[in-house]
């Protein structure tokens, strides 16, 4: 009777010192998987120079960028507001050239109108209309301008403006028979079109050969 309970104080006492065992282990293990909060907490006090300074440069450069930036888009804008300028310029005084040449030939226009009134000697103001009808049109033609053949040629709407139709026997239809206004070209582009009188299609609507 006096062992029983012995044993039993003995195995409660073996119970409380494995649970207190168990306890220890379980601390034990919590303390090495949990970092020391005061250790994280200095770590986060060393880092945060670091971090300020490395803010401060972001921002510095984020501002020499911005800088930059804006110099680039001024000096766009001033290369734009050139550029329009310049534009201008050059289409204000793009015929200089063509108006300087031609400045000779009005001259010579004002000197027979002048002496026309003072004679009137029909045939030579002839003549020296001529001689400046034959100047204008060689300075013309040297930048690039030429007359558009049509007489006797068929009609052909990249060259020919028809006025109006007419019956002709002697020529094919859609040959062009008078030309009312010269047409011209300029460096090979239609820059005004002939202006002609076309032969029409026969009555019965055939189309006869021109007569010999």
């Amino acid at each position: 009777m006096s062992d029983t309970p012995k044993k039993q104080n003995s195995a409660v006492q073996n119970e409380l010192s494995e649970s207190e065992f168990q306890r220890n282990e379980d601390q034990s293990e919590e303390t090495e998987e949990r970092p020391d909060k005061r250790s994280t907490e200095g770590e986060a006090e060393a880092e945060a120079p670091r971090l300020q300074k490395r803010l401060e440069e972001s921002e510095q450069a984020a501002n020499a960028y911005k800088d930059q930036l804006l110099r680039l888009a001024a000096e766009f804008d001033n290369y734009r507001k050139r550029v329009e300028i310049d534009k201008a310029e050059f289409v204000k005084f793009s015929n200089e050239r063509i108006i300087r040449d031609l400045l000779p030939i009005l001259d010579d226009f004002e000197r027979a109108i002048s002496n026309g009134r003072k004679s009137s000697d029909y045939d030579s103001f002839l003549k020296g209309i001529e001689l400046i009808h034959q100047k204008l049109y060689k300075m013309l033609e040297e930048k690039g301008l030429k007359p558009i053949e049509s007489m006797g040629r068929e009609f052909d709407v990249t060259y020919h403006d028809v006025l109006m139709q007419i019956q002709r026997d002697d020529v094919k239809p859609h040959t062009i028979v008078e030309e009312v206004e010269r047409g011209y070209t300029l460096h090979g582009r239609v820059i005004k079109h002939a202006k002609v009188i076309v032969a029409a299609e026969s009555k019965d609507g055939s189309e006869e050969d021109g007569k010999e």
